[in-house]
């Protein structure tokens, strides 16, 4: 860990800083490996500090990075100026994460001889690139998830409500090992799958439907992500159809994602095999965003994204189709980028899959 220390300080001329404050618990978390609800770091090039309370005396000497000098206050700002080196100094604070009324105390404690610049999203452009023990763990998160859908599937579908089903998923995630799922399981079948974000209802899924299931398990700190649209029973044509379009859409991503290419253009890659087919209207959202320590991290894969893939970045590709009134088709895998490809994370099977 003390790796992705040297690598933001490295940053830090980027955006015109000496030091770091890193307040984000997510962020705090990734620079030390501290799990605790308190704690702080100061990152510079001779600097690794590390701030938590009395809670967390033995907690933080278990799981903090030896590289950084760890410190006890009730307070853990009235400790900056102790922790600071001499002399003038432009300090970097996480200004996505905190709030004014922080701000402005921050700003009365280090005084006038320390300017305050905003650190935009320092840390989490370098946590976009994972490292192989990142990618391990989020690859072992995507195999457990794996597992407890095929668990379900033996189960069947039909009959059952989609919030049994959603339940019953989350229940075999945290029984195969997991902390908790990634996020609230989606579970839509017919016409509400049409909606991108359905929230699971107390109502029976029926036969002859398509069912969109999106899911994730955490473990070890790290999560998964994955959809697929199953089927319970026999589909028409034009339907069977559509989740070929997608399928097709999926793995034009796929190949679309690749150290060096733009957010932009991956998601143009998938999004022309749905625009040609006269459906582009039904496809809302991007293709797809970085995972890691949390659900929706950088780079984003959508038509307004900015970002240029690098390899380690570990992404989602997930394009839709949705239908009102009618169905809805997502296929999502979860990829580790590569210089000349993508790896895929994700096991289930993209070809559709009857489920009773």
């Amino acid at each position: 860990m003390s790796d992705r220390a040297t690598r933001l300080a490295e940053r830090l001329p980027e955006i015109g800083a000496d030091l770091l404050l890193v307040t984000s618990l997510v962020n705090v978390r990734y620079l030390t490996g501290f799990t605790g609800s308190n704690g702080m770091v100061l990152v510079g090039p001779d600097t690794r500090a590390f701030v938590t309370d009395f809670r967390y005396v033995e907690q933080s000497a278990d799981e903090v990075d030896g590289a950084f000098e760890r410190t006890i206050s009730p307070e853990l700002l009235d400790t900056l100026p102790d922790l600071l080196p001499s002399g003038e100094q432009r300090l970097a604070f996480e200004d996505a994460h905190m709030s004014v009324r922080t701000r402005g105390r921050l700003g009365e404690i280090v005084g006038g001889r320390v300017e305050l610049v905003a650190a935009g999203d320092a840390v989490e452009s370098v946590r976009a690139v994972k490292d192989a023990d990142e990618v391990h763990r989020i690859a072992e998160a995507a195999k457990l998830g794996d597992a407890a859908l095929r668990q379900i599937m033996e189960r069947g579908l039909a009959g059952r409500t989609e919030i049994d089903v959603a339940v019953a998923l989350v229940r075999a995630m945290e029984d195969l090992g997991a902390k908790r799922p990634s996020f609230a399981p989606i579970v839509a079948a017919g016409p509400h799958g049409a909606l991108p974000h359905a929230q699971p209802r107390a109502v029976e899924i029926g036969r002859d439907a398509l069912v969109v299931i999106d899911w994730g398990a955490e473990l070890d700190g790290y999560c998964s992500d994955c959809t697929r649209t199953l089927a319970t029973g026999d589909l028409p044509d034009a339907t069977l159809e559509v989740y070929d379009l997608v399928r097709q859409a999926e793995l034009a991503g796929l190949e679309a994602v690749t150290a060096g290419t733009g957010g932009r253009e991956a998601d143009a890659a998938a999004r022309e095999v749905i625009t040609d087919a006269a459906h582009g209207e039904h496809f809302g959202h991007g293709l797809g965003h970085g995972v890691g320590l949390e659900i929706h991290e950088a780079p984003r894969l959508s038509q307004r994204s900015d970002s240029v893939l690098a390899a380690g970045n570990v992404v989602t590709v997930e394009p839709g189709i949705y239908l009102p009134g009618q169905f809805g088709v997502r296929i999502e895998d979860l990829v580790v980028v590569t210089d000349r490809a993508c790896t895929i994370l994700t096991s289930v099977p993209k070809e559709l899959i009857t489920v009773g």
